[in-house]
């Protein structure tokens, strides 16, 4: 089989998964989005509208009154500097993650897909990472299927890794919390041994005959050792760390006061909200309400405007690399 005829079948693999997991979009999927955002923003109206109330303010005036308190000088300088910082971890930690796995891809060779597809993550973070999946098979010729599997690598690790900073947040600040963390050693042991068994069941340890694990779409896992996952934890760590001092900061510049070990714990919940598809990051905003229920107006502010500005410039970096990474794929 020639280059292009492999490149062809490749990129055929590629559209048949995106084809396929359009396919599983059922309209109970989305009504239960639909529902849950139209949740977020009941609670937040009426939040905000009893916090205004309380001013004795209507609700526009007291929003007004709070974005006009905030340094928002300071403020943009800190969010400029957090973005880029993030997407140059973030970039590595993609590299890394398709050297160990499946190729020798140069980092300077990422930058241009990681930043274009924050542009589609504008909408869906997942969808981007599909996007990057699609671009390395027809720029590099690597199968589809096992692109996709090291994407899977990544999100699968993302969700241990906030996981684990979170349990670190509630040792050291656990006291502190809202009562509903209580449950985190429940959540962190259960989570413990559940990757055991995925470790068990990928090296064959754990039911050697079963197949399930020799599809093309769980290849990364295959390969995947025990310090693959630490190294991913390691690599991506600074990113959470550098967003715990910026959050922190952050929100002091909007007037309410907070610690670095407060946020510690917060962050990774929050993270987790923020990859709910939910328009203008509406549970991400929901969740700093409720974790801050006595500064609800500032809290609504910052949501919104941190989140969705992380978002937006994040997909700015995507347009300046655009015409880079058009000409890579098209070449």
């Amino acid at each position: 089989m020639s280059d292009h005829d492999t490149a062809e079948a490749n990129t055929g693999e590629v559209e048949e998964a995106n084809s396929a997991a359009k396919k599983k979009q059922s309209p109970l999927g989305r009504l239960i989005f639909l529902l849950i955002t139209g949740a977020c923003f009941v609670y937040l109206y009426f939040r905000l509208n009893g916090a205004a109330a309380r001013e004795g303010l209507p609700l526009a005036e007291y929003m007004t009154q709070v974005f006009a308190n905030v340094a928002w000088g300071p403020w943009l300088a800190l969010m400029m500097a957090y973005s880029l910082f993030y997407f140059l971890i973030d970039t590595l930690v993609v590299t890394r993650a398709l050297n160990w796995l499946l190729a020798d891809i140069k980092y300077k060779d990422i930058l241009p897909i990681r930043a274009s597809a924050y542009i589609i993550s504008i909408f869906n973070e997942q969808i981007g990472k599909g996007a990057m999946a699609y671009y390395l098979n027809k720029r590099d010729q690597i199968p589809g299927w096992e692109v996709g599997s090291v994407m899977l690598f990544i999100m699968f690790c993302e969700i241990f890794y906030l996981l684990i900073w979170a349990t670190v947040g509630y040792i050291f600040g656990g006291g502190g919390l809202p009562e509903v963390f209580q449950i985190m050693p429940v959540i962190s042991i259960g989570a413990t041994v559940f990757l055991i068994l995925w470790l068990l069941y990928f090296n064959g340890t754990l039911l050697p005959n079963n197949q399930l694990r020799e599809r093309r779409i769980l290849h990364g896992f295959r390969r995947a050792k025990l310090w693959h996952y630490g190294a991913f934890f390691l690599l991506r760590s600074p990113a959470l760390l550098a967003a715990v001092v910026v959050y922190t900061t952050a929100l002091n510049l909007f007037g309410v006061e907070a610690s670095f070990l407060t946020l510690l714990p917060y962050l990774p919940v929050i993270f987790f909200a923020a990859a709910v598809p939910t328009p203008m990051r509406a549970a991400a905003i929901t969740f700093w309400v409720i974790l801050f229920p006595e500064n609800e107006g500032q809290m609504a502010a910052f949501g919104f405007v941190q989140h969705n500005f992380f978002i937006l410039f994040n997909a700015i970096i995507g347009l300046i690399f655009w015409r880079r990474a058009q000409r890579d794929l098209f070449a």
